[in-house]
C-alpha cells in the first residue's frame, strides 16, 4: 500500500505569529516537504493545482519536474489536475514530458477543482463542468494511446491528424486517478476506463464517500476490469500529531480555527468526529486510519494533508518524520495483514503498466 503527502499550497498567515510567508518561501517549503517525504520513507508526493490566491501551485508539472531531479524513489502525482479548464492536448504533452524526466515515477489525478471563478478565467462555463470533464478526458485518453488522432467535440477546436509529443514513456501513459468529493458521474468515469478513484474524504462524513466508492466499485466490475474489491481506490486524510494528544489539540486549534477553507466554522471537536481529521497522538492516527478500510474496503493509496493553514515548515517536517517513523510502518503491516490475496496492494506503477501492455500484446 502506498502512503504519501498531498499539499494544496496555500499561503496562509500563521495565526500564532501573524506572519505570512512569501510566495517564494511557500514554494520552497513545498519542495522541502517532498524531499523530506522521500527521506522519511513515504511513497508519494502530490501537489494540487490552483490559479487563485491564497494558493501558489499553478504549474504542477514545473514543480514536479524540479522535485524529480532531486529525488530517486518518490512517486510524483497531482491532487488534482484540472481536466475541465486545462487543454487536454497540453495535459497530454506536459505529463508525458514529466514521465520521461522522472523515469516513469509519475501518475496524476484528474478533477474539476473547487473554485468556481477559475472556469471563466480559462474561457469555460462552470455549468459545463461535468460534460467538460467527460469530453476532455476522453480526448486525453486517446492522445496518449493513439499516435495520430482525428477528433471533434463540443468544447475545443477539432484535431486533424494530430500527434501529441513526446509520446508517453515506453508507449505507456501514466496511471490516472479521478478525484471527486461529490459527483457520481466522476466515479462512473473512473470505472468505465478502469482507472483509479480518489475520494478526498477530508470534509464530509464517511457515509457520503461510502456511496461514491461503492458506486465506483460496482461499475468497475460491471465494465469487466475485475471484481469490485479489486478496484483501485485512494483516500485523503488530515493529521496533526504530538506525543501527547492534549498537546496536539492545544497547538493545532488556532490553525484549525483560522484555516482558509473550514476556519470559523465547525469546532475542532465536531470536525474530528465527523471527518478523517485526526489531531492527537501517533497511536490515535493509526487507529483512525485503520478504520478507513472498515468503511471503504481495502484500498491502495493513503495521502495525508499536513502543511496547510499556516503551519510553520519546521512543524510540518516534524509531522512527516512522525508519519515515517511511527505511523506508516504500523499501517503498512496492519493493512497488508488484512488484505485478501486477490486484492492489489498498490496502484499500477509504470513497470506494471508496461508488463500488462506486453502481456496483452502477446495475447
Amino acid at each position: 500500500m502506498q502512503f504519501g503527502i498531498f499539499t494544496v499550497g496555500d499561503v496562509t498567515p500563521d495565526p500564532t505569529t501573524g506572519r505570512t510567508p512569501s510566495e517564494a518561501e511557500r514554494i520552497r517549503a513545498m519542495v522541502a516537504i517532498a524531499l523530506r517525504a522521500e527521506d522519511a520513507g513515504l511513497d508519494v508526493f502530490a501537489t494540487g493545482e490552483h490559479h487563485n490566491p491564497p494558493f501558489v501551485p499553478s504549474s504542477p508539472t514545473t514543480m514536479l519536474g524540479y522535485i524529480a531531479a532531486r529525488t530517486e524513489r518518490l512517486l510524483l502525482s497531482t491532487a488534482t489536475t484540472l481536466i475541465t479548464t486545462n487543454d487536454p492536448v497540453k495535459i497530454a504533452e506536459d505529463f508525458a514530458m514529466l514521465q520521461h524526466l522522472a523515469g516513469g515515477r509519475v501518475d496524476l489525478m484528474m478533477g474539476r477543482g473547487n473554485t468556481g471563478p477559475v472556469y471563466p478565467w480559462f474561457g469555460k462555463d462552470i455549468r459545463d463542468g461535468i460534460p467538460l470533464a467527460v469530453e476532455n478526458y476522453g480526448l486525453l485518453h486517446r492522445l496518449w494511446r493513439e499516435d495520430v488522432v482525428d477528433w471533434q467535440g463540443r468544447y475545443r477546436t477539432p484535431l486533424q491528424s494530430f500527434t501529441s509529443t513526446p509520446r508517453p514513456l515506453d508507449g505507456v501513459p501514466p496511471f490516472v486517478w479521478h478525484g471527486s468529493i461529490r459527483s457520481p458521474e466522476i466515479a462512473e468515469q473512473a470505472a468505465y476506463y478502469g482507472d483509479g478513484f480518489f475520494a478526498n474524504n477530508i470534509f464530509w462524513p464517511k457515509e457520503h464517500f461510502q456511496r461514491l466508492i461503492g458506486l465506483y466499485r460496482r461499475r468497475y466490475e460491471h465494465y469487466g476490469h475485475g471484481a469490485a474489491d479489486q478496484a483501485i481506490v485512494g483516500l485523503g486524510g488530515q493529521v496533526f500529531m504530538r506525543r501527547n494528544s492534549q498537546d496536539a489539540v492545544r497547538e493545532f486549534r488556532p490553525y484549525f480555527d483560522n484555516a482558509p477553507v473550514y476556519g470559523h466554522g465547525p469546532s475542532l471537536e465536531e470536525f474530528t468526529a465527523e471527518t478523517p481529521l485526526t489531531v492527537g497522538s501517533p497511536e490515535q492516527v493509526i487507529e483512525k486510519t485503520l478504520a478507513f478500510a472498515d468503511s471503504f474496503g481495502d484500498y491502495q493509496r493513503q495521502l495525508f494533508l499536513v502543511d496547510h493553514a499556516g503551519l510553520p515548515l519546521k512543524t510540518v517536517l516534524e509531522q512527516i518524520d512522525m508519519l515515517g517513523e511511527e505511523v506508516v510502518p504500523v499501517l503498512r503491516r496492519e493493512f497488508e495483514a488484512r488484505r485478501p490475496e486477490h486484492v492489489p496492494s498498490d496502484p499500477p506503477g509504470h513497470d506494471d503498466l508496461v508488463a500488462k501492455r506486453d502481456v496483452e500484446a502477446v495475447r
